[in-house]
């Protein structure tokens, strides 16, 4: 958490320090196409649909912009396993409040490269796994870490009227599991729109 508030501290003073600035507030949402990266050769896991929506700012002087945001984000994946011969399916959730920061570089006509880290903290988990003997029981917030960092990649396109989309690939980098067991990252692609809300400078 005292990463996160320093790094949203540097970005509102970079923010601040650009007084020739274009800043732009608004909202957005999107869905997100999540899964576990991992070596756990007991099970199975495949891409889980969730979705995200949040805030963002955006300071722009030049072909460059800095946008850092603010997300409720639902992330996951289903998961199958084989205990003895009978096979079993599980799907999990994890919401993140996730705060990527986003260095945004324009080409033409508002399209944009984007690259930046993501800040995600675990606000909960929902889902079921096996329990080894054939039963099934609840997964615990307790087994995951509470942080996750990621480094987000993508492209977008900032339309005149106010509307943006973009399309991302968020790497997570750190290892999700806190409960020992093999070592597991999130990955998770997105696509989104947003609105401008209010928008200053020249």
């Amino acid at each position: 958490m005292k990463k996160i508030l320093l790094t949203l501290s540097m970005t509102l003073l970079v923010m601040v320090g650009f007084s020739q600035a274009k800043v732009e507030l608004g909202i957005k949402g999107g869905l997100n196409l999540a899964n576990i990266d991992t070596k756990n050769a007991m099970a199975t896991y495949n891409s889980r649909t969730g979705y995200h929506a949040g805030l963002y700012a955006i300071a722009k002087v030049a072909s460059f912009g800095i946008q850092p945001e603010i997300l409720y984000s639902v992330r996951g994946t289903e998961l199958s396993t084989t205990i003895g011969t009978a096979k079993q399916d599980f799907k999990q959730d994890f919401v993140y409040l996730d705060i990527p920061i986003m260095l945004k570089l324009y080409t033409v006509a508002g399209l944009n490269l984007q690259a930046g880290p993501q800040f995600g903290v675990l606000m909960s988990v929902d889902g079921k796994i096996s329990d080894g003997a054939g039963g099934t029981t609840t997964i615990s917030k307790d087994s995951y870490k509470n942080a996750d960092t990621s480094i987000a990649l993508g492209a977008g396109w900032d339309a005149p009227f106010g509307l943006n989309l973009t399309a991302r690939y968020v790497i997570g980098l750190s290892d999700i599991n806190d409960g020992g067991g093999s070592e597991a990252k999130n990955r998770t692609f997105q696509v989104a729109a947003g609105i401008k809300l209010f928008r200053a400078g020249k």
